[in-house]
């Protein structure tokens, strides 16, 4: 799977304001927050872009299934299912 992101681009510092409870629990149990941000950031990113790849994309997928409803799918002679 292609990656969301530039891999080679520079880290940069930033500030987050985050609890400073999850911040104390996070550094006890030696959890590296700048990769799990980025972690995160990568899923919301993934989702987000998939969440509107399927809006823009919406119509032709109506009319694709309207299509595969009334002739069928390319393959279905094929099926042995």
């Amino acid at each position: 799977m292609p990656s969301v992101y530039d891999l080679s681009a520079i880290k940069k510092p930033t500030n987050v304001t985050v609890n400073s409870d999850l911040i104390k629990k996070a550094k006890a149990l030696d959890i590296n927050m700048s990769a799990a941000l980025e972690q995160k950031l990568i899923e919301l990113i993934r989702q987000k872009q998939a969440a509107a790849w399927l809006e823009s994309n919406q119509a032709a997928i109506a009319n694709y299934n309207r299509h595969v409803e009334g002739h069928g799918a390319f393959a279905d002679e094929l099926r042995r299912f």
